[in-house]
């Protein structure tokens, strides 16, 4: 079952280097089947390797490809959530010199579940969606947590087509379990009811309907 639709559609996309690829004809998504996940602790291990940090000036630069277009839909007093902020939170830094107050999680280095009992004017998640097990779920959790006239920025890497899957560098990650298309989102946004924009590829904000 697709872990981001929950429907049954899906047929085998790629195999090799270790995996199977899914594809689910509903939704667009390729993903991993749960056998091929590795531990936590692995997960973990992984993540601790990462030189994501406020000292990485490409990393910041990486970040305002997300962060300039987001703060086009912000008032000055916006008050944000950064999901999957990592072990050295950037963004958060990021936005906060730049005014803005803003909440971190992570499962593995900030889990704070409180910050999910807050609403939000914005929520942030780079590089984050590709790891989720249940990504309709965890989506689901942000946008109950937004406001209306909110916004939900994420960043991943766009698959690409199936005669560059094979060689995409991006699935070499063991902890890249799920990958997604402008139409995946365009899913995405129907069942969220969001209005979807696309700054640049790899660049996604959902913006909440006013009640």
């Amino acid at each position: 079952m697709c872990p981001l639709c929950l429907k049954k559609n899906s047929f085998k996309y790629w195999e090799g280097e270790g995996r199977v690829y899914l594809l689910c004809k509903t939704c667009d998504l390729v993903y991993v089947p749960s056998s091929y996940f590795i531990s936590l602790k692995d997960e973990k291990a992984k993540y601790d390797n990462h030189q994501n940090s406020p000292q990485n000036q490409g990393y910041k630069d990486f970040l305002n490809r997300l962060i300039e277009p987001l703060s086009k839909e912000l008032s000055l007093n916006s008050y944000g959530l950064d999901f999957g902020s990592g072990p050295g939170p950037t963004l958060w830094l990021i936005m906060r010199e730049k005014g803005y107050k803003m909440e971190i999680y992570d499962y593995f280095y900030h889990n704070n579940k409180t910050v999910f009992e807050k609403e939000y004017n914005f929520i942030t998640s780079t590089e984050v969606i590709e790891h989720l097990y249940q990504p309709l779920k965890e989506m689901q959790r942000l946008w109950s947590c937004l406001k209306p006239d909110g916004v939900l920025g994420i960043m991943t890497a766009f698959r690409p087509d199936i005669d560059e899957f094979s060689s995409w560098y991006y699935k070499r990650d063991l902890t890249h379990i799920r990958f997604f298309t402008k139409k995946t989102f365009q899913w995405l946004a129907n069942t969220l009811d969001a209005k979807l924009q696309i700054p640049e590829d790899g660049v996604i904000l959902l913006k909440k309907g006013a009640t």
